[in-house]
Formats: structure tokens, sequence, C-alpha cells
């Protein structure tokens, strides 16, 4: 199926269809992704010592080296659907040109000072010791291979935004199989140890990212990229600037957020950190279906409002909420009685699984509240309003999470179940004020109309 039949399902075709038919490869592309981060903390795990904690210390990290990717990302699936929803192809070809360009040229920049600078951002962390090795030899790596990551993002954000979810799919099934395969043989059979989970992302990412990137310029393409594309254009440069620096924003407060509660964690010892760490990623299963739901209504969005169909993009909003909310609960559900089992197969350390087990149970329990945050997230970014979900991404972490634990750490007698509470809480909060945000109906006026660009606004 093209772009154009795509479109006309995305404009016309049963909400509920359009909303699985877009977001099951998405979860199914969470999946795998969440396979590939739990594919290097299982065989981490088996490392001797807590190398686990050494990656968890600095995953926020690198999530903050990507949070720039990942918002330009966002901004390009998103003005790419507007522009197919407004039938201008051309527009939309010229958007992921300029954005395979920017974003290689930014990422090499930003993995070279983030390789030189890793020594100092983990020792002003507080990592010492094995904590800092184990740090620094991931790292120093992922910052290396930047470029990979980034592309990876790009060709998604170009298949996403004309409702191709099946080809990123495919594309991170191959690059998850080719991780599982390289991991053990760089960890052990290489003694490579950390460096070498590292080293098997990096190359697993780049082969099929970069492969994925050259199939766009593909004659077979319906959306076919021409050389031309990639010449650095202005006006489209900055819209996509324009849009995407509030989400890069948002990602990267996010990002550092996380970084700052790992500081906090730490302080309520390294059974805590291994606790969070665990079971974040364990939750994050539970949670596919709400970011593939999320995921796929930002296209919906999209494209409805490109083609000013408002009415068919509120009903998106009603019916994901739905199916979000009976997702996380019926897998919610089903996890709940194994989450010791769970968490155990992660850690042999007692401690660990008592403090993981707690943390994944509340967790589960509260899990609707995420699926909401991501609905609303998704609204946003669809519909280009990047500003509304960066107030909600930031003021989750900054208002209302990182006070909470910060004030709890200084406190006598509060456990990690206290900060377990304070991080639903934030949840809930944020929750009710992106709801707000979603009844102003500010976002439902289209973006790729606006003449005016952050870039233009500074040069004037």
């Amino acid at each position: 199926m093209d772009y154009l039949q795509k479109r006309e399902m995305i404009l016309k075709g049963k909400m509920s269809k359009v909303i699985l038919t877009l977001s099951l490869p998405i979860m199914l592309n969470n999946f795998i992704h969440t396979i590939y981060n739990l594919t290097d903390t299982f065989f981490v795990s088996k490392i001797p010592g807590n190398a686990v904690a050494g990656i968890q210390f600095i995953w926020p990290l690198i999530f903050l080296m990507s949070s720039l990717g990942m918002g330009m990302a966002i901004a390009t699936s998103s003005i790419i659907a507007q522009y197919i929803g407004a039938h201008q192809q051309d527009k939309a070809r010229k958007t992921a040109g300029q954005t395979i360009s920017f974003l290689f040229i930014l990422s090499l920049i930003l993995g070279v000072l983030g390789y030189l600078a890793s020594p100092w951002i983990i020792r002003t962390m507080g990592g010492t010791g094995a904590l800092y090795d184990n740090a620094y030899d991931y790292l120093s790596i992922m910052f290396l291979g930047l470029p990979t990551t980034f592309m990876m993002f790009t060709y998604n954000a170009i298949k996403q935004g004309q409702g191709d979810t099946i080809s990123p799919l495919i594309i991170a099934t191959l690059s998850v199989c080719i991780n599982i395969i390289l991991d053990p043989i760089f960890i052990f059979v290489l003694d490579m140890g950390v460096i070498g989970a590292a080293v098997a992302t990096v190359i697993s990412t780049g082969v099929f990212a970069f492969y994925g990137i050259a199939t766009t310029f593909s004659s077979k393409q319906s959306l076919k990229i021409e050389w031309s594309d990639l010449k650095f254009d202005k006006e489209i440069l900055s819209k996509i600037i324009n849009i995407g620096l509030p989400s890069s924003t948002g990602q990267a407060t996010t990002a550092f957020g996380f970084t700052i509660l790992n500081v906090f964690l730490v302080s309520f010892g390294e059974v805590t950190l291994t606790a969070f760490a665990v079971g974040n990623r364990i939750s994050s299963l539970i949670m596919m279906p709400a970011m593939g739901i999320g995921s796929a209504l930002a296209t919906i969005v999209g494209q409805n409002l490109g083609a000013d169909n408002v009415l068919r993009a509120k009903q998106a909003v009603k019916s994901s909420a739905m199916l979000s909310t009976v997702f996380l609960v019926v897998g919610g559900l089903m996890m709940l009685p194994f989450t010791e089992w769970i968490v155990g197969a992660f850690s042999s350390d007692p401690a660990v699984i008592a403090s993981g087990t707690t943390y994944l149970n509340m967790i589960i329990y509260s899990i609707p509240l995420m699926g909401f945050f991501q609905i609303l997230v998704g609204v946003f970014q669809g519909s280009g309003h990047t500003v509304s979900a960066m107030i909600l991404m930031m003021g989750r972490l900054w208002a209302l999470r990182i006070p909470m634990v910060y004030g709890l750490s200084k406190l006598e007698g509060f456990g990690p179940n206290s900060i377990w509470n304070a991080m639903i809480i934030s949840n809930l909060i944020i929750c009710l004020v992106g709801f707000g945000i979603y009844l102003t109906g500010k976002w439902q006026t289209k973006t790729i109309n606006k003449k005016k660009s952050i870039l233009e606004e500074v040069m004037v």
C-alpha cells in the first residue's frame, strides 16, 4: 500500500481500524526496541559485578544525546503528514531530504563532542570506581555511534509521516536479531565486556539504519527522495527546526531530568538504582500499546489537520484513548501475578528483586495514566504544537517528580516506596494539566501554514 492509499485510509477509513492498522506495527517496533534494551541488560547482567548499574547510571545521558535527533524526527513526521494530507507531495519529499542532511551532520558534531566530554560528565554525576568504568565504556562508544541512531530516527520519521509503519518494523526486527547474535559474541567470546554490548548495538543499528535511508532514494518508492532534496533549503529547514526545537527541548530536559533523578536514586543505594533500571525496562513492555497508539495518533492527527478535517482528528483522539486504556489494563493484569519472577530473571540479588517487584506492581496499578500521557503527547506532536508536548514532558519531571524525590531524599525514614509514589503522583497531575491544554483547542490549528520560524524571528 503506497502513501496515497494510506492517506485515503487515514482520512476516510473506519477509525478503530485505522488506529490499529497503524499502531500494531509500531507496537511491535516498540517491542523490538525493548528487546534491544533488554538484550543488553540481560547479557551485561551476566558480567561479574553490578555492570547493569553502570549502564542505568548513564542511560539518561544516552537519551539526552539522542533527544535533539528525536525532536527533529518528530517534527519531520508531523510536517510530512500534514503536507501529505494537504496534497503537497513535493514539500513532503523535500522535508525528508532536509532532515537526512541536517541530522547526519548534527550527529557527527554531537558525537565527537560527547565522546570527548564523557569522562568529565560521568565524574560530575558522581560516578566512581567500577560504576565509572562501566558507564564510560558504554557511553563513549554510544557517542561515537550517534550517526547510526540519528539515521534510524530519520528513516522512521519519513515512513511514519507517510503512514507506513510496516517498513520501520522490518528494519527494527532485522536490527535486533543481529544485536542478539552480536551481544554474546562481543561481550563474552571476544571478552570485551560492557564495551562489547555498546559496539554490538552500534553495528546492528548502523547497518540497517543506513540501508533504510538508502531505500528512500529508490525508484520503487512512491515518495522518492531526489539527491537535490539533500541541498539545504532555508524555508523548509527553518520549519523543521521551528517545530522540532520545542520537542527536542522537551526530550532533552526529560533526559537530563532522569539523569538528576538517578543522582538522587544513588543516595538511596545501588539496590534502588538497579531496581529502578530493571523495573523500567520491564514496565516498558506493558507500555508498548499506548506508545504505539500515541505514535499512530500523531500521524492520523497530522494528516487530518492537513486536510482540514478537525472533527475526524478529534474522533481519533477519543478512540485512541479508549483503545489505549483497554490494552494497558489487560496487559497489566496479565503481568501482575508474575512480577517477582520477571524481575528475578534480571537480578539474583534478593534486595533488588524485592524493591523492583514493589516498584513494578505500583507502576502496573497506575499504568493507565501513562497511556493518557502518551495520547496527549501524540496529539500535540502530530499537530505540530510541540510546545504543549514540551510543557508536559518538562513539567512531569522538573515541576513535579524531581522536587518530590529531592525532598524525600532529605528526610529520614523515607525509602524507595516513597520514590515510586512520587512518580505516580507526578503522572496523575501532568495528565490533568495536559487534558486542560487539549480542551483549549489550540492544537487544532495546522502548523504547515505558519510563515515565521524561530530562526526568522531571531534574525529579525
